[in-house]
Formats: C-alpha cells, sequence, structure tokens
C-alpha cells in the first residue's frame, strides 16, 4: 500500500487519520473549512456544519470518546460543541496530525483509474488551485448531516407561503423568531431543541409531526440513560430490550399523552431515539402546542390533517439530512434514499479501495465506531485481513437491510442504523474472520 486518500477532517476523518498514521500507511486528508471537527464546529467556514450555538451532545461524554484518547475528566457529562471542538483539536495536535491535513481544499471527483487504483482531483478554495492525485485506497468521510432533506413532494401552496420557511441545518440562535409564530415541523432531536428554544422568545411556537416518537431524558435515576449501553439489558435479548427500557421510562416519565404528544405507534427501540430534557417540561407549561402533520399552506395560515389551523410567521423544517457524496459519479455508488449497499456499513461490494468511515447512525455516539471501522480498513490495506467474495458481502447487506425492515418504522433515517455496541462486536468478529481469510490465502473461503 502506497498512499491513501482520507476524506473529510470531521470526527470520522480525524479517527481514519489517526489510525493510519499510528499503522505507518501514507495517507493524505483533504478538509473543506479552515479547521478540524465538521458538524462540531460551530459556525465552520465549510459551510457544511449543522451545529446551533445551544448544541450539546446527546451522548454523554464517556460513550463518545475515542478508545485511543479519553475525554478530559473535567468535561461536562454531555459536552457542548465548544468542548467536543477543543477536543477534536487536543486529539489531532496529540497525533500530530494536523500536518497530513490539507484545509481548505474540496474533493471535486473520485474516480476509479486502472491497476485498481483511484485518481482524485482537489481544488484549493482560496486560490483556486486544481491538483490530481493518484491513490491505491479512498476513505470516505464527508458525513452525512449536511445536505438538508426537504418535505418530497413539498407541501401545497409552500411557493406562495407568506412567512419565512428554513431547514434546521441553518438554524443557530432563537433570534430570528422573537415575536413570531413559529411551526417546526419534526420529533427529533433536532426539532425538539429547536421548539424548545424557540418556544422561549416567540409569540407562539407549534410542533407538528407526522408520527410521535418516544421522549428520553438524558438521565435515568441520577445515571446518563446511554450507560444503559453497556449494562445488563443491552445484552439482553430486544424484546426484553423493549420491556425493560419501556418500564424505566414509564416509571420516570409516565405517559407521553399526558403532556398532549401522540402516542408512538411504534416500539421503543423502534426509531432512532429522540432525547430532551426540556421537551415535556415546556409541554407541560403550556409553552409549545402539539399539532399532527400539516397538510397545506395558505398565504400566513398552515393547515393541519386534523383540520385545525394557525396563523405562521415561520416554519422550521428538520426533516432530515439527504447522504451525498458529490465528488463520486452514481455509478461508482448510488445514494438515492440513503440506501447504500456496504459490507458492514464500509467496504463497497464492487469497488475494491473504496470505503466508508463513520456512515452509520448509531444507538450510541460515532467516534468509537469510526475508530473501530479505521482499524478494520488498516487491517485490510496490509494484508492482514480479506474480504469475503463480493456475493458473499451483498448477502450480508441484505440480510442487513432486512433486519432494519423489521425492526425500524420506514423512514430514510434508519437506512443506515446500527446499535453501537453490537456493532462494535461485529466488527471485532469480522477483523478475526478476515484475517483467518488472509491466513488461508483465499479470498472467500
Amino acid at each position: 500500500m502506497e498512499r491513501v486518500c482520507v476524506i473529510g477532517a470531521g470526527s470520522s476523518g480525524i479517527a481514519a487519520c489517526q489510525v493510519l498514521a499510528e499503522r505507518g500507511i501514507a495517507y493524505d486528508c483533504y478538509e473543506t473549512g479552515s479547521q478540524v471537527g465538521g458538524n462540531w464546529r460551530y459556525l465552520n467556514d465549510n459551510g457544511m456544519s449543522s451545529a446551533y450555538r445551544s448544541l450539546h451532545i446527546n451522548t454523554s461524554r464517556q460513550i463518545m470518546e475515542y478508545a485511543s484518547f479519553p475525554m478530559p475528566r473535567d468535561c461536562p457529562v454531555y459536552p457542548g460543541h465548544a468542548h467536543i471542538a477543543r477536543y477534536f483539536d487536543s486529539f489531532v495536535d496529540h497525533f500530530g496530525l494536523r500536518p497530513s491535513i490539507a484545509f481548505r481544499t474540496e474533493v471535486v471527483s473520485v474516480e476509479p483509474g486502472p491497476g485498481g487504483r483511484w485518481s482524485v482531483t482537489t481544488r484549493h478554495l482560496d486560490s483556486g488551485e486544481s491538483a490530481e492525485h493518484v491513490y491505491d485506497a479512498v476513505l470516505v468521510a464527508n458525513g452525512h448531516h449536511w445536505k438538508p432533506r426537504w418535505p418530497r413532494p413539498a407541501l401545497p401552496g409552500a411557493d406562495e407561503f407568506s412567512g419565512t420557511q428554513t431547514h434546521a441545518h441553518d438554524y443557530r440562535t432563537p433570534d430570528p423568531f422573537a415575536d413570531k409564530r413559529v411551526l417546526v415541523l419534526g420529533i427529533g432531536n433536532s426539532a425538539c431543541d429547536i421548539a424548545v428554544e424557540t418556544s422561549r422568545v416567540s409569540r407562539r411556537t407549534v410542533l407538528a409531526m407526522r408520527r410521535g416518537a418516544h421522549i428520553l431524558p438524558k438521565y435515568l435515576f441520577g445515571v446518563p440513560t446511554d450507560h444503559l449501553t453497556g449494562s445488563w439489558l443491552a445484552r439482553a435479548p430486544l424484546a426484553v430490550q423493549e420491556l425493560g427500557l419501556r418500564l424505566l421510562l414509564r416509571l420516570s416519565r409516565g405517559r407521553l399523552e399526558d403532556y398532549g404528544l401522540p402516542r408512538p405507534r411504534h416500539r421503543v427501540l423502534g426509531a432512532h431515539p429522540t432525547i430532551s430534557d426540556d421537551l415535556l417540561s415546556r409541554l407541560g407549561h403550556g409553552d409549545l402546542t402539539v399539532r399532527p402533520a400539516p397538510v397545506r399552506l395558505e398565504g400566513d395560515r398552515v393547515t393541519f390533517e386534523d383540520g385545525s389551523t394557525e396563523e405562521i410567521d415561520a416554519i422550521v423544517y428538520c426533516t432530515g439530512y439527504d447522504i451525498a457524496f458529490p465528488f463520486l459519479k452514481d455509478e461508482v455508488i448510488d445514494p438515492s434514499d440513503n440506501d447504500i449497499e456496504l459490507y458492514q456499513r464500509v467496504v463497497a461490494p464492487d469497488r475494491p479501495g473504496l470505503y466508508f468511515i463513520g456512515l452509520v447512525q448509531p444507538l450510541g455516539a460515532i467516534m468509537p465506531l469510526a475508530e473501530a471501522q479505521a482499524h478494520w480498513v488498516a487491517d485490510l490495506l496490509q494484508g492482514r485481513c480479506a474480504l469475503p467474495t463480493p456475493e458473499r458481502m451483498r448477502e450480508e447487506t441484505r440480510t442487513y437491510r432486512a433486519n432494519l425492515t423489521r425492526r425500524y418504522v420506514a423512514s430514510t433515517r434508519h437506512t443506515i442504523q446500527v446499535d453501537a455496541q453490537p456493532y462494535l462486536r461485529e466488527l471485532k468478529r469480522e477483523r478475526r474472520n478476515g484475517a483467518a481469510r488472509a491466513r488461508r490465502g483465499a479470498t472467500g473461503q
């Protein structure tokens, strides 16, 4: 292996850089912004960060830290974006990774070349200078929370709506919504945060959703809720996990219907969790109004599924994100509907040398998963592991998709879902199996 390309210096990209450097694998990393941190760099000049001023992580410090570089013990249990950005800076400087990162450099195209190598074209955003490079492998770590997904089709009357319409991606502070009538569409983490914040300054805030959600607190009985992922409950059968978590939530929070929220039609672990300590209290105080999904817009009025209407000045769409790779042609990797065929969520079966780091939506934190993925990829690059045949890899992706369909509600949000601890065990097992294949010297046996 001569040289590797890493695309992106966010939480997943710098994890890949650290592992490659530790293994002695030469690499170049390209980052559109002028600093590391990706989505966790507030007001990142790469234009892709969705971080808002009050953003705090929804996984605790102990769960999100890299195995190779623990977070400082004086860091809050649930750090804010500024803490996390400083942690990433310390991580990069501790391992001496910064000189290997080309900042303000956009990857324009990645194309398969002769001999199984990859042709990568870059452009420096300040000078405009372009360059072409050839790499033996490409690790894509460009994130999946930067291209806003708008309602499809758009709501009838959206073009004539007299108020403002923005996506959660562009939300930074509640100040622009002061004394306005605000509609927040969604029931995910961003929707709850934005609805809570705007309700403190707005004339009225309405939270509308297509379906209900289970609202998890950040603490259960004084313990960070995500610590359950390392408890006996997380190792129990899924039905037992469901029952245990449902009982814990009922004891600690009561019924969601009593707060005015619709009763969720799916199981507790049948959708990516919505985590909020403030939403239920704001609802209980009457500072938020809940409505079903909107069906049309007329002037400054919004009509909802139940026939009710509201006068609205501003709509914030918290409708998720599209997975996108602007530097890859669709015939190389097609991300339509966020459905991508990747073996163990990392390897493109028919594209040797192309790997994806951090392209998962975990029940848990993404940072240690990206780190583990990078170690497996390093094994493959150094010949310590071998992959199964493309057909066996595709079979694994079919099984993965079938399991997602059985467990989760149908949504583009759940196409890359994983449970953190079971997934780490899967990667560990794959590294063992891959090492055995490499020793046998025959791929796919």
